[in-house]
This record gives structure tokens, C-alpha cells and sequence, in this order.
């Protein structure tokens, strides 16, 4: 039995190797492990999830359609590397030079992007869905919001919050992140943070002309200041469904 057993893994083990190796230069992923010195590699398809790959020089490699799911790529010089539909998700790009490169399609999501450079990279596709430190010069602040939406419906309220944080930053008078963050705040429990939000909200709703969008501030600001009942319970209200009209007046910011 336990010969059978290593038989089937020697088996597999052969048909992983044998598949990296059609989709990747063999010798340059060898290379690559041994020293982290890969420069214009060929390292298409590669299968590299989990690899510790901190401060690796891999610029102007192929890494098309490679899987580097999870793996460590703090510090990674990646200039002018090719990128496209490349697996990144969850991995640690902090501190790694994506200037130059190509990201078309590639998969960026729950990411953690501190003091990532991404100057002249092709950033067409990529989704950045989740990511960690996302700088503001790669998304619009509608994208932000978008995230921040998404993030706040599923009940992850404080990524959401930082998503909105990003979009205000970008674009001070966005009446609808103030008026999203307050939501997500007040999702939290802070209540002072939401009221201070609604009433930025409102005033820039007012300024734009937006009445829809005012007197959903307005209601929000009623909703409040009106004090806590003695028999309301600790749970959490739904992102959108505490007031009726808050949910499609925020989704009239989203990118479409």
C-alpha cells in the first residue's frame, strides 16, 4: 500500500512539473528560486503561489498567466515586467516598483500595496478588489467608492470606510463618500463620526444642487439625532436598509 501511495505521488509530482515546465522556461524558474535574479525571464503560466519571492529582480520578465497567489513579493523590482492576467491574489506587493509594467487583467484582489510604485504601469482590467493601500494615483475615486460599497454591503464596514477615506482624499467634494462614510460609521456605532459626515454630505448635496441627495442627508441627520430607545437591541442595523432612501441615492455614485 504505502509503495502505491509514493508511486501515485511521484506520478503527480511528475505531471506538476511537466505542466510548469510547458508553460514556463524550467531553467528560469530554477533560477529564479535559487536567486531570486530573474531579469527578462520567461515565466509564463508559472505555478508560484505561496513563494518567497522578497526582493526579487524580476524586471522586463513574462509572468503572463503565472499564479502568484499569496506569494512574497516585498521590495520585488517588477519595472517593465509583463503582468497581464496574472494571479496576485492576496499577495505582499509592499515596497515592490511596478513602473513600467504591464497589469492588463491581472487579479490585484486582497492585495497589500504599501508604498507600491505603479508609474506608466498598464493598469487596464486589473482588479484591485479588497487590496490593501491602494495608491490613489491608480483608481478613480468613483472606483474607490465602488469599493467601498461593495466592501460596506458585505458588513466589512471599516475596509469600506478606508475605501471612502480614499475617494474623499481624491476628490474632496464627493458628497456621496461623506454621505457612504457616514453610513459605514454609523454601522460601527459612531454615531458623532456619521453625524459629522451627513452634515458635509448635505451641504455639498446643497451646493451641487443635488436634492435627492440632500434630503437624504436631511433624514439622516434626523435619523441621528433621534436618541437611542431604551428596548433597541445591540445589533447592527443593515448597511442600507435603516432609512429607505439612503441605498439608491449611494448608488447613484457608482461607476457605471
Amino acid at each position: 500500500m504505502k509503495s502505491q501511495i509514493l508511486a501515485t505521488a511521484i506520478f503527480v509530482t511528475t505531471i506538476s512539473l511537466s505542466t510548469t515546465a510547458q508553460a514556463a522556461n524550467s531553467e528560469h524558474l530554477r533560477q529564479l528560486l535559487a536567486t531570486k535574479q530573474c531579469q527578462n525571464c520567461d515565466l509564463t503560466g508559472a505555478g508560484l503561489v505561496l513563494a518567497d519571492l522578497s526582493g526579487a529582480n524580476l524586471s522586463g520578465a513574462n509572468l503572463t498567466g503565472a499564479n502568484l497567489s499569496r506569494a512574497n513579493l516585498t521590495g520585488a523590482d517588477l519595472r517593465g515586467a509583463n503582468l497581464s492576467s496574472t494571479g496576485l491574489f492576496g499577495a505582499n506587493l509592499t515596497e515592490a516598483n511596478f513602473n513600467g509594467a504591464n497589469l492588463a487583467g491581472a487579479d490585484l484582489r486582497n492585495t497589500y500595496l504599501g508604498n507600491a510604485e505603479f508609474t506608466s504601469a498598464y493598469l487596464q482590467g486589473a482588479n484591485f478588489q479588497g487590496a490593501i493601500g491602494i495608491p490613489l494615483q491608480i483608481a478613480t475615486p468613483e472606483e474607490f467608492y465602488a469599493w467601498g460599497i461593495a466592501e460596506g454591503q458585505k458588513g466589512n464596514h471599516q475596509q469600506a470606510i478606508s475605501y471612502f477615506n480614499q475617494a474623499i482624499a481624491a476628490k474632496p467634494e464627493y458628497a456621496g463618500a461623506y454621505l457612504a462614510r457616514g453610513v459605514a460609521r454609523y454601522q460601527l456605532f459612531d454615531r458623532q463620526g456619521a453625524f459629522e459626515d451627513a452634515q458635509i454630505a448635505e451641504k455639498l448635496f446643497t451646493t451641487q444642487q443635488n436634492g435627492t441627495g440632500t434630503q437624504t442627508a436631511q433624514v439622516f441627520i434626523k435619523e441621528l439625532q433621534t436618541p437611542y430607545k431604551e428596548n433597541v437591541t445591540t445589533s447592527k442595523p443593515s448597511f442600507f436598509d435603516f432609512v429607505g432612501s439612503i441605498g439608491s441615492v449611494l448608488l447613484q455614485f457608482l461607476p457605471f
